[in-house]
């Protein structure tokens, strides 16, 4: 199905080969290389993929105090510390839904992943980076999976964990699973929205969906004697057991987690 793709990158090491493979696919491919350029599109919001690579200044891409930004840029979070960041995000909020197609959706997001890894974030430039990284997509599992592998890898080449040493990929499947299934119940008309941001310290996580939350405090715990077999709140206890920080906010549709550096990541 022919897409409307707009690529917001800076260095256009990643938009140029992707406007050549979405293009040969018979894609519409439009390119911006500042975020004032992608904010000028007055039709931003019927673009089906919005992809964004930036060096930003933290003032230049912090949530407005009302809350409302451009559709699809990235909005960094006002905890974050770090004056300079590289944002980098897609955007599929707003993926047209009519004959919504997960594969399709999953390969155009595999390709961009792929691109971006192989030629964009290169070892010996990401190591003393600070990145804010998201995700913002209709509930789909097999999207879930191709963004985990992704985020895997640059938590990896970070220094943060050692995947040999680490259970990150439970604790990340288990967050995107509940989110799909739990919270917005295989539901594509609602979004799945994931961010991290990655330094050579540590990693945080926030993953939110669209449903109605839930109170962590009244899911039966899975160590009593008479829950040995149900299967739920085990996904939870895992967690919190590999998470260093864990959080969810009141309504129980946002999770927040933190893996800090250890000293054998360090090694």
């Amino acid at each position: 199905m022919h897409r409307r793709i707009l690529i917001i990158d800076d260095h256009d090491d990643l938009a140029s080969s992707l406007d050549e493979v979405f293009s040969h696919d018979g894609h519409e491919v439009h390119i911006a290389q500042t975020r004032a350029e992608a904010v000028a599109f007055d039709d931003i919001e019927k673009f089906d993929l919005v992809i964004t690579d930036l060096d930003v200044e933290k003032a230049a891409c912090e949530t407005p105090a009302n809350g409302d930004g451009p559709v699809c840029l990235p909005q960094l979070p006002a905890g974050i510390t770090a004056e300079h960041i590289k944002a980098f995000k897609i955007c599929a909020a707003n993926f047209r839904r009519d004959g919504f197609n997960e594969d399709e959706l999953k390969e155009i997001v595999a390709t961009i992943l792929d691109y971006k890894t192989r030629f964009v974030d290169k070892i010996e430039f990401v190591q003393d980076l600070h990145e804010y990284i998201e995700f913002e997509f209709p509930s789909a599992i097999s999207l879930m999976h191709v963004i985990l592998e992704y985020l895997m890898k640059r938590v990896e080449k970070l220094g943060v964990i050692k995947p040999e040493q680490s259970n990150l990929f439970i604790a990340l499947d288990e967050a995107f699973v509940n989110a799909v299934k739990h919270g917005n119940k295989f539901d594509a008309e609602k979004l799945v929205r994931v961010s991290a941001e990655v330094s050579s310290k540590e990693a945080r996580f926030t993953i939110e969906d669209e449903g109605e939350g839930f109170d962590v405090n009244n899911i039966p715990d899975p160590l009593d004697p008479e829950n040995l077999f149900k299967s739920s709140g085990r996904g939870v206890l895992f967690i919190y057991n590999i998470m260093d920080e864990v959080a969810y906010n009141e309504r129980g549709n946002r999770l927040t987690m933190v893996k800090k550096k250890s000293e054998d990541s360090a090694v």
